[in-house]
C-alpha cells in the first residue's frame, strides 16, 4: 500500500515529535556528563554559583549548563528560604565554594574572563 505524500509527512512529524523527548538530555545525564565536559574545557564555574559555557557553539555543553543551573537555582532558593538569606548571598557563597573545589586545569571565570585554574 502506497501512502500519499501528505500522509508520509504527517507520519514523519509524528515520529519526530515522539522521539524528541527521548533525544533531550535529562538532569541525571547532564550530571554524569559534567566531569567530561569540564575536562574538555567546554564549561566552567562562575563566581555567581552557576556554570558557564566556555566554548560556544556546543549544544551538549549548553544543555548540560542549562539543566544543572536550573537545579542549582532551585537548591539555592530552597537554602536561602530555609536559612533566612537572600538568593544572592547563597549564590555568592556557592560560587566561592565551587571555584575553590574546581580542579586544577578546569576553567573558572575570573574578572569576566575564562581562565584555567592553576
Amino acid at each position: 500500500m502506497k501512502l500519499p505524500s501528505t500522509m508520509k509527512y504527517a507520519l514523519a512529524a509524528l515520529i519526530f515529535a515522539i522521539a524528541l523527548p527521548i533525544m533531550a538530555m535529562n538532569l541525571q545525564q547532564a550530571m554524569s556528563s559534567l566531569s567530561d565536559t569540564k575536562n574538555q574545557g567546554l564549561v566552567g564555574e562562575q563566581p555567581n554559583g552557576y556554570l558557564g559555557v566556555v566554548s560556544a557553539n556546543n549544544t551538549d555543553a549548553e544543555e548540560i549548563t542549562k539543566l544543572i543551573n536550573e537545579a542549582r537555582r532551585a537548591e539555592y532558593q530552597r537554602l536561602a528560604q530555609s536559612n533566612g538569606l537572600s538568593l544572592l548571598d547563597v549564590e555568592t557563597m556557592a560560587g566561592q565554594k565551587a571555584i575553590e573545589k574546581t580542579n586544577s586545569g578546569h576553567y573558572i571565570l575570573v574578572n569576566g574572563k575564562w581562565a584555567k585554574k592553576p
